[in-house]
């Protein structure tokens, strides 16, 4: 009976994925969380193992809906002091097919935020050799680039507008003021003229009449 049941065991371990023969499917784990944390850091032991193929689980059901993906399809090998082991990650399905790289990239990758956060790190100090690390998302603007260069446009053609009609009343205040200052000067020659005038007829005695009665007077 014993056998019979050593023979039924035998199979499924067999037919497990060895993680040292299977590096064309997995990736290489490197954690610096001394360097990271500093005072703070932890110690990398099996529970925090666990949490690591947990989270790649995670990522793997996240990514693929229909498979349900358990913290045994994440098998780890080669494992160093320095925090630094091997992975792949099997078929929900059949535990002796490993899952391609390319897929096992892509849910990282989708899932990277997650994964650095669960252990304090970041993607300099959690590297996945051979996954580049993920890009911050761009910024979006609340007010859309083409809005502020058609405002800053309309802007700029108001001021333009505005300074060449300020130029213009200034221009015209200007020659209007250079008009008027010739003809009071004109004016003010002419009456100059005028009372000189008269004033030396007077003094010659052309048009006194007074004077010429009383000569009259001192004939008679």
């Amino acid at each position: 009976m014993f056998p019979l049941l050593l023979l039924l065991c035998l199979p499924p371990a067999l037919a497990a994925v060895d993680c040292n023969t299977e590096y064309k499917n997995g990736y290489q784990v490197r954690l610096s969380i001394k360097t990271a944390l500093g005072d703070q850091a932890y110690d990398w032991n099996e529970s925090e193992m666990f949490l690591f193929r947990a989270t790649i689980a995670f990522a793997m059901r996240k990514f693929n809906k229909t498979e349900a993906y358990e913290v045994s399809n994440i098998v780890v090998c080669n494992q160093t002091p320095r925090v630094s082991f091997w992975f792949i990650v099997t078929s929900p399905e059949d535990p002796a097919q490993a899952i391609s790289k390319n897929i096992v990239e892509q849910a990282v990758r989708e899932s990277r935020n997650r994964i650095n956060n669960a252990f304090l790190l970041t993607d300099k100090s959690l590297e996945f050799l051979g996954i580049p690390p993920t890009l911050a998302a761009p910024i979006i603007p609340a007010t859309p680039p083409w809005l502020i260069v058609f405002g800053v446009v309309i802007g700029a053609v108001c001021a333009g507008i505005v300074a060449l009609l300020v130029t213009s009343f200034v221009k015209r205040r200007r020659e209007k003021k250079a008009k008027v200052v010739p003809e009071e000067e004109d004016q003010a020659k002419g009456t100059d003229k005028a009372v000189t005038g008269e004033t030396f007829e007077d003094r010659n005695g052309v048009y006194n009449l007074g004077f010429a009665d009383d000569d009259r007077f001192t004939q008679l």
